[in-house]
C-alpha cells in the first residue's frame, strides 16, 4: 500500500463518518462499512474496536512497522 492509497482510504473513512452524520457510534460505524465498503461485520467491528482503543499514534506505528514487515493480511482472518 502506497501513501497515496492511505491518503485515499482516509478521505473515504471522512466520508463515512460525514454520512453517519450526529450518529457516530460503533453501531452505525460498521453498518456502514459494511453496506458501503464490503467489510465483514466482524472485520468492521474490528477495525471501529482498534480506531477506537488506539487511535492514530499507536496505528500508524502498527501500520508502518506491517510495512516493514511485509504483513499484508494479518493472522486474525479478518
Amino acid at each position: 500500500m502506497t501513501e497515496a492509497q492511505v491518503d485515499t482510504l482516509v478521505c473515504e473513512y471522512e466520508s463515512l463518518v460525514q454520512k453517519a452524520a450526529e450518529d457516530v457510534s460503533d453501531e452505525r460505524l460498521v453498518a456502514l462499512l459494511v453496506a458501503e465498503h464490503d467489510w465483514t461485520p466482524e472485520g468492521a467491528s474490528t477495525a471501529v474496536e482498534l480506531a477506537r482503543k488506539y487511535g492514530t499514534f499507536i496505528l500508524r506505528n502498527a501500520l508502518a512497522l506491517a510495512f516493514a514487515l511485509q504483513i499484508d493480511d494479518g493472522s486474525c482472518g479478518l
